[in-house]
């Protein structure tokens, strides 16, 4: 069964039935010279054991922003805060060597800023983090998660 992952606006989403306090941001960890696409990312996680992808949302290369998980279901992306967040990831974080680097375009800066804006909207201003900051051997997402999204 794969993941009935839809393509969503910010604008389209709703506030989860769940109580949310932290938004946990990730790379997929796959090369900037390289295309990740859902599929790949569904069976990447159904061979690690999840039900599907872990993450809420998935922003690709060109912006577009996914939902992959209803946000009323605990996520599979940050192991013992799943229960109370919401995982967003993007589309690269690698160079082309495979070294960790940010990545991201503009148009997935935009997407994600978006995303975030509405998610506080939604749920209040809850805590952005990067993935790296609840598991100090990780480089997930990349980049300072923290100085971006201090001023929301």
């Amino acid at each position: 069964m794969k993941t009935e992952a839809r393509e969503v606006l910010p604008s389209e989403l709703e506030r989860s039935e769940r109580v949310i306090d932290m938004i946990v941001i990730h790379c997929s960890a796959t090369r900037e010279d390289r295309r990740y696409v859902l599929s790949q990312l569904d069976r990447d996680h159904r061979a690690r054991g999840f039900h599907g992808i872990g993450y809420h949302f998935y922003i690709t290369m060109e912006g577009r922003i996914y939902l992959t998980r209803s946000m009323d279901v605990a996520g599979a992306h940050a192991r013992g805060y799943n229960y109370r967040s919401l995982g967003i990831c993007y589309e690269g974080g690698l160079d082309p060597m495979g070294r960790p680097k940010d990545t991201r375009t503009r148009a997935q800066r935009e997407s994600l800023k978006r995303l975030v804006d509405r998610l506080h909207y939604l749920h209040g201003k809850v805590r952005v983090v990067g993935h790296r900051e609840l598991n100090p051997y990780k480089a997930c997402p990349c980049f300072d998660v923290r100085a971006e999204f201090a001023t929301l």
